[in-house]
């Protein structure tokens, strides 16, 4: 396993930067680099953020990526080329400080409240899903300063991975906001587990309005309405 960080991370960037521009990449301002795990690469405002591991990829990987971010490719080539993509062990090269599976620290009373959590999913899932969503585990994240929540997807099979809630969220606002948000994000698991695209089209107002949640969150936290993620995490 390879990492880059401080000086020699900022190199690896550099040349990863370069390279792409080599390969073809255009109306890019600039590439950063970051160890996420679940967001390969996004594209915001000109700015480029990949996973530091594509450093190491070849070149074939490295155009893949050129074509998926050319909004002129034909859509179904790009599908083609971000199936290419995804198929690099990035996290073989380069992992999140700390290793992997690095999590925030606790806080007091954080079992109690995920227990809670974990039993209100329960109730959800057979009451509006009769208990047909697959468990997985539920975060509670200090970091979430703009969303409400949040549902992690595996990248690769389209699988959920986890549902993240703001820490923040919960100890400013109401239990039944809570249980709003949380419902919010297990409609987006349905969306994930039955094959339909995960986003707040159609489908997921339908789904929404049926089982009682509004279709996009708008409670503020620090201000800042909660908002959708981006690249493959969605809120």
């Amino acid at each position: 396993m390879r990492r880059g960080g401080g000086e020699a991370g900022k190199e690896l960037q550099l040349l990863l930067e370069n390279r792409l521009l080599m390969l073809g990449l255009r109306e890019i301002d600039r590439v950063v680099t970051h160890t996420n795990r679940t967001v390969m690469l996004s594209l915001n405002r000109r700015i480029l953020r990949i996973h530091r591991g594509y450093s190491y990829a070849p070149d074939r990987v490295l155009k893949a990526i050129v074509r998926f971010l050319n909004p002129r490719v034909p859509r179904a080539l790009r599908r083609v080329a971000e199936r290419e993509f995804l198929q690099f062990p990035v996290e073989g090269h380069a992992q999140p400080p700390g290793g992997p599976g690095r999590r925030e620290r606790a806080r007091p009373g954080d079992v109690l409240l995920l227990h809670r959590l974990e039993t209100l999913y329960h109730q959800l899932n057979q009451q509006h899903f009769g208990g047909t969503l697959r468990e997985i585990p539920i975060r509670l994240s200090g970091r979430m300063r703009r969303r409400l929540g949040e549902l992690s997807m595996d990248i690769r099979t389209g699988q959920s991975i986890e549902l993240s809630l703001s820490w923040q969220h919960i100890a400013r606002h109401s239990w039944a906001e809570v249980e709003h948000t949380l419902l919010h994000e297990m409609v987006h698991q349905w969306q994930a587990e039955t094959g339909l695209k995960v986003d707040h089209g159609p489908t997921f107002r339908r789904k929404a309005r049926e089982v009682g949640v509004l279709p996009a969150a708008k409670r503020a936290i620090g201000g800042e309405a909660g908002r959708r993620g981006s690249g493959f995490q969605t809120a």
